[in-house]
């Protein structure tokens, strides 16, 4: 309600929580040693150098396999990689011009703790309306091919040198 009601946006509402939090531990910590009793104890609180690496190298990886993605669609090996892209990143920005990025993360949150468990007790049925739809989909791809992707002129393949 804070958020579509309000206007009231994450990070000002997290910046909030913690101001209160540090004001709150600050004021009870001078409290304690006006009155002469220790303060209160605060445990240090650290991530471990191996947990942050590790997840340094999977975002990494990550990173690097999407850059790599990218590149092979943007020279053009796939085709169909590249409509596919295209219209996944069109989609989503149809849909972020939609909605907030908050939303955004509640349907995701949503969609990944319910797809599972609608996919597993409707499996046949999810399986069957695939199918037709990947027929469906192959069937105007080749249209396409025949009609627009066809007549687009080619250079000739270049023959690579042999040393």
């Amino acid at each position: 309600m804070l958020f579509e009601v309000l206007d009231y946006h994450l990070l000002t509402l997290i910046s909030h929580v913690m101001i209160g939090v540090l004001a709150i531990l600050f004021l009870w910590s001078k409290a304690m040693t006006f009155i002469k009793k220790s303060p209160p104890d605060m445990p240090v609180v650290q991530i471990p150098e191996d947990v942050a690496v590790n997840m340094a190298r999977a975002l990494r990886n990550d990173v690097n396999r999407a850059l790599h993605l990218f590149r092979e669609i943007a020279l053009g090996h796939d085709l169909r990689k590249f409509l596919g892209v295209i219209a996944a990143l069109w989609v989503l920005s149809e849909v972020g011009s939609c909605c907030d990025f908050l939303t955004l993360i509640y349907i995701a949150v949503l969609m990944i703790h319910t797809v599972p468990i609608l996919y597993d007790k409707y499996q046949d049925k999810v399986d069957h309306f695939a199918g037709k739809a990947h027929t469906e989909a192959c069937k105007h791809y080749e249209v396409l091919d025949t009609k627009v992707l066809s007549k687009i002129p080619r250079g000739l393949a270049k023959s690579k040198k042999q040393t």
